[in-house]
């Protein structure tokens, strides 16, 4: 750990006991500053900081990226001594004063998340090759995703700081968490000891460390940036080339899960010029057995994607790192890069679904009850053939809406397009015909989908079976997409 256990103890008195917490530090500060501080602007956040109090100065030192007065940052950290807090890097001397030596962030309602300072608090100071990533947009992404069911084993592959751990820790009988980086895993031990949970923690690339062993729920916010496989900040970092990090992850998964558990992972993808990018992605589950859910969020294009690691770094001025990694790309016709939540469960059939989709600006998070709710219908689709889905009850979804579009002619308006719109979660659309119209806006749960389709049939002079052969996939894709719902008998 980065404090020794009676260290631990004491940095977690201090900050309970002047209400260093997101809750205690929004009470201070007040919405206006709260929301200045979410821009990185500190100056509502210094005023209501003046006196200097403990809370006052952790959040002037933590918060607002300010050098304190030794004396008023002493008195904040005690019964944590001065000492030890230097020792393990907590603080560092700065001009006349101390300032933060590693980020120390309140999280959730009482937890506390220690992280390296980001580059852009240390502007011109390179990253630490094994430098700790703090809580990020990509780590929130996973945290929303994650299916969130009591489990007794889980798995964090590369837990940094140990966020994700974190979080498992909450639902998971027993968490093991791995890292490549052992300054990683002194983050992530001081981070579980801090907020009172104990995990196992090995040291290892991806998956070697657990080799043999399997899990109910793994989880995995891996080094996936795209480039040539070099190596030089180990959080993005794998050391492969492209994104064949999101392949072997993958191919890993089998292995690791147990009957029924569930894999979730972050990764990029390349956009090749002249292949189906889905198809490409979809490649990696072949041969797996899993269902895999595959949902692209963000789609970025070569230079984007160079500037943004490059800043994400502190390496906006280097012309030649761009240049070099924009050649690369180019050498191998990337047009674009993907990023998205990769889901897989080993459901233990013969016959995995796959799907691959893009849903940029659809998606509503959190996605944990969504990612686990596609993967219910998918079991309960497996197990009934046409004459199952006949035999059932559906009630459309809550707040479906009905979308139309019309042209106005001689004879009044003339409807050209009907679609079905899933308000929240993740806002699918569904262009519908006059039949599925009918047969959502009648799916009330009392009548079986065949009784349905008679009075269709009888209302619309057609015979029965043939409206059942027409009905049968479309109410299987309906159902998927969570547009109707099954009732239970």
């Amino acid at each position: 750990m980065l404090l020794s256990p009676a260290g631990v103890d004491a940095l977690r008195t201090a900050l309970t006991d002047a209400g260093y917490t997101a809750n205690g530090i929004a009470s201070r500060l007040g919405a206006a500053a709260t929301s200045g501080v979410a821009r990185n602007d500190f100056r509502a956040a210094l005023r209501a900081t003046e006196d200097r109090d403990p809370l006052g100065t952790l959040i002037r030192v933590f918060i607002c990226e300010q050098t304190e007065p030794e004396a008023a940052v002493a008195a904040a950290l005690a019964p944590l001594s001065l000492d030890e807090a230097l020792a393990g890097g907590l603080v560092e001397r700065h001009g006349d004063g101390l300032r933060m030596g590693l980020d120390l962030e309140p999280y959730a309602d009482d937890w506390w998340v220690l992280a390296d300072v980001p580059a852009s608090a240390r502007p011109g100071r390179p990253l630490h090759a094994e430098h700790v990533l703090g809580i990020g947009g990509a780590t929130q992404t996973l945290i929303g995703a994650t299916v969130r069911q009591p489990v007794e084993t889980a798995l964090d592959l590369g837990t940094g700081s140990g966020v994700q751990a974190l979080h498992l820790g909450t639902h998971a009988r027993r968490v093991t968490a791995t890292d490549l980086s052992e300054r990683a895993l002194r983050f992530a031990a001081t981070t579980a000891a801090l907020n009172g949970q104990d995990w196992e923690l090995l040291r290892g690339d991806l998956v070697a460390p657990v080799a043999g062993r399997r899990f109910d729920l793994v989880v995995s916010n891996p080094p996936f940036v795209v480039g040539p496989g070099t190596t030089t900040h180990v959080y993005r970092d794998s050391g492969r080339v492209g994104d064949a990090i999101g392949a072997e992850l993958a191919a890993a998964a089998p292995g690791l899960l147990t009957e029924g558990g569930t894999m979730q992972y972050l990764a990029n993808w390349v956009h090749v010029t002249g292949e189906d990018w889905g198809e490409r992605v979809a490649g990696w589950f072949a041969g797996t057995g899993l269902d895999a859910w595959v949902i692209q969020r963000e789609v970025a294009d070569p230079m984007a994607y160079v500037n943004l690691w490059l800043t994400d770094v502190g390496h906006t001025a280097d012309p030649h790192r761009a240049a070099a990694w924009l050649d690369w790309f180019d050498a191998h016709k990337v047009e674009a890069i993907g990023f998205g939540i990769v889901s897989l469960r080993r459901a233990g059939h013969a016959d995995p679904v796959v799907r691959v989709e893009d849903l940029r600006q659809r998606v509503e998070v959190p996605l944990g009850d969504r990612v686990a709710g596609w993967f219910d219908r998918q079991d309960w689709l497996r197990v009934r053939d046409t004459e199952g889905l006949l035999a059932a009850r559906y009630r459309a979804a809550d707040g479906l809406q009905l979308r139309q579009e019309a042209t106005m002619g001689d004879e009044g308006w003339a409807v050209d397009r009907q679609v079905l719109a899933m308000p929240r979660g993740l806002r699918w659309t569904e262009e519908i015909d006059p039949l599925v119209l009918a047969l959502v806006g009648g799916a009330d749960g009392r009548l079986s989908l065949r009784d349905q389709l008679a009075l269709l049939a009888v209302a619309h002079d057609v015979p029965a079976e043939e409206l059942a052969e027409a009905a049968g996939p479309i109410v299987a894709h309906l159902v998927e997409r969570g547009f109707i719902e099954p009732v239970a008998d």
